[in-house]
């Protein structure tokens, strides 16, 4: 039987009828070229036929002229912390009440489907924020991206537990690392997380030790398989890297310094395991918000040790994606940031892929590391319609997926939900009043 995902159980109503989208330049998710005069029929939120914008517009449907822009299938951002912020108030003003941070995550929600980003995997948030959300978005609150969440992160007992709270959930010895899938599995996770070394955004963990046995990590991992949820495995250092890969992780994040290890990469492609390089959130610690990073400066958030580090850890993982690339092993776009989707396709070009290549991990090889590869990530007959129509090409400006002026209309379960199109029609309404 195939795994239940509580995101798909929890999606919302799609769209009744029939939608006919012509006037398509398409770039299909494959990574094949742009494909010139196309036209796809949504039938009931599900892509039916995608064909030729010679045909004329079948019987029932609503037409939509897209004027020669490119259709894409929606992003896919397959490493994101969405939890909500509590907003920092003045002293003296009213405290934050408990429930503001979900409003905030709520907003959060509403940007990424706004920027073109129809599915998350949030890889760590506080408590049940994500379930919540996606709970609310089910049953009609507001419109956000397809939810996929890990819970609470498995983790060994460590320094992580104290500065990242209600985030994780602390285990040691086989038994308890079992208990703890379990318990993950319980709470409606979609895939669980493991932490096979420290994270280096606290200075009190280092990447290279690894931070549980290997029989701890094969009971995650095997408990995880037998129940048909693939495992994402949080690996900085070389040794959480190697011991991730030989118990089978599906996703190896991070992973900066595998292009040390090119036998390491070579054992991914051999067994389809995905990497997530994650370039934007060695950013974000090295104070960089530009692309390329050129201009940082040291973050004020983050101590210097740290800041240095990311600085380095930039070159190191640009340099893991290249030599994944080169070495066959599938990559999918996560950008470790918030909102940071199209900033980490513009980020993973700058370090050396190809446009294509970068669109390709932020849709098909996206949806293959979910294990959504048959519902999303590309745009083909069966398919979820959650697309993205942009104003431009993609391939020739990648930089425009940062701009919300070019983001002509998104559909979800083909439903039009957000962008520019729906804006201008609103514009237009109100000037008519």
């Amino acid at each position: 039987m195939p795994h239940r995902f509580p995101a798909l159980i929890a999606a919302p109503p799609p769209a009744a009828g029939r939608l006919w989208l012509t006037g398509l330049r398409l770039f299909d998710g494959t990574g094949g070229p742009l494909r010139h005069g196309v036209a796809v029929l949504v039938e009931d939120g599900v892509i039916r036929r995608v064909t030729t914008d010679q045909e004329p517009c079948p019987p029932g449907a609503r037409s939509i002229d897209a004027g020669q822009r490119v259709l894409l299938p929606g992003l896919i951002d397959a490493h994101t912390h969405a939890a909500g912020r509590s907003p920092r108030v003045l002293a003296g003003a009213e405290g934050v009440l408990p429930g503001t941070a979900a409003h905030f995550l709520q907003a959060e929600l509403r940007d990424h489907l706004r920027r073109g980003v129809t599915t998350i995997r949030v890889t760590g948030s506080q408590g049940l924020a994500p379930q919540e959300a996606r709970q609310a978005m089910r049953y009609g609150a507001f419109r956000g991206p397809r939810v996929l969440t890990c819970g609470k992160i498995i983790s060994a007992t460590a320094p992580g537990g104290r500065f990242y709270g209600d985030m994780y959930r602390e285990a040691d010895g086989q038994d308890d690392m079992r208990r703890a899938v379990r318990e993950q599995i319980r709470a409606g996770a979609d895939f669980i997380k493991v932490m096979t070394t420290g994270a280096r955004s606290n200075e009190l963990e280092d990447p290279e030790p690894l931070q549980l046995t290997v029989p701890e990590l094969s009971a995650v991992t095997g408990e995880a398989h037998r129940m048909g949820f693939k495992v994402s495995a949080h690996a900085e250092g070389l040794a959480g890297c190697e011991a991730a890969i030989a118990t089978g992780a599906d996703t190896i994040e991070h992973g900066m310094y595998l292009h040390r290890r090119p036998d390491l990469l070579a054992a991914m492609a051999t067994s389809g395991q995905v990497l997530v390089p994650t370039l934007s959130g060695y950013y974000w610690m090295a104070g960089a918000d530009d692309a390329d990073g050129g201009a940082a400066e040291p973050g004020p958030w983050m101590t210097t040790m740290l800041t240095e580090l990311a600085h380095r850890n930039i070159d190191d993982g640009a340099a893991s994606m290249r030599a994944a690339r080169d070495g066959g092993v599938k990559i999918a776009l996560g950008s470790d940031v918030s909102l940071g989707t199209g900033l980490e396709i513009r980020r993973m070009i700058h370090h050396g892929l190809t446009a294509r290549e970068a669109l390709t991990a932020a849709t098909s090889t996206a949806a293959q590391a979910l294990g959504l590869a048959e519902h999303v990530g590309t745009v083909e007959e069966g398919k979820l319609a959650d697309l993205l129509i942009v104003d431009g090409d993609p391939l020739e400006e990648p930089g425009l997926l940062t701009s919300t002026s070019r983001i002509w209309l998104v559909l979800q379960l083909g439903v039009p939900v957000a962008g520019q199109a729906l804006e201008r029609e609103v514009a237009c309404a109100d000037h008519g009043s």
